[in-house]
């Protein structure tokens, strides 16, 4: 599995939510959240270079340059199962263009997990046709995954905690529940990403990681 995932969970400390905060009647804070994850591209995995000859990475040698853009996601959490599908558009960009050429550039679908663990992974590709004489081509794909909806609920009484009103002169009243490390680890474990990117090699990725 040789993709970079990185840690999410301080970013994203509701990850797998979808949040709107407004002031309640009684000065409370109330929040939305659905079991559908957060959709994302992983650092350094959004955008690919092929260079000719392969072996080498001297910008000289650039072949074709890939980037993806327009990532979105569609979300059905109504079942047993939340069925995420994840659209994208791959522009591509090469060098030489006397000729036509097709290139063929894989991709990754992966859920990860409380902000840090990858629990599933699927790979899928796209292709790229360039017409004679054209620099630049675009194709669209998508990639389709589900989460058990049991996974991405969070227990009855972890709920309770997170949405109990709170009024001033209570004795926890400014106490935030995420600072309970307890209830904190119930809503990772029910936090979903749903991350998509390039499938690139070791190389690829150290090069896109030094620039």
């Amino acid at each position: 599995m040789k993709i970079l995932l990185p840690t999410l969970a301080a970013a994203t400390l509701l990850a797998g939510c979808k949040t709107t905060g407004e002031i309640d009647a009684t000065g409370g804070i109330t929040a939305v959240r659905t079991a559908c994850p957060v959709v994302g591209v992983p650092a350094a995995t959004g955008d690919v270079t092929l260079f000719d000859p392969p072996t080498s990475q001297d910008e000289n040698a650039i072949d074709l340059v890939a980037v993806m853009t327009h990532v979105r996601g569609s979300c059905n959490d109504q079942g047993n199962d939340v069925v995420t599908t994840v659209t994208f558009d791959v522009q591509a960009r090469r060098i030489r263009t006397d000729s036509a050429r097709t290139v063929t550039l894989p991709y990754f679908i992966a859920i990860v997990r409380g902000g840090n663990m990858v629990v599933a992974k699927r790979i899928g590709s796209v292709t790229v046709q360039f017409a004679a004489g054209e620099a630049r081509a675009q194709v669209s794909g998508s990639a389709t995954t589900s989460i058990a909806r049991s996974a991405a609920t969070l227990p009855q009484e972890v709920r309770d905690q997170l949405t109990r009103r709170r009024k001033a002169g209570d004795e926890d009243a400014a106490t935030d529940p995420l600072s309970k490390p307890e209830v904190r680890k119930a809503v990772l474990s029910a936090s979903f990403e749903a991350l998509v990117g390039f499938q690139m090699t070791d190389a690829q990725l150290r090069y896109n990681a030094s620039r």
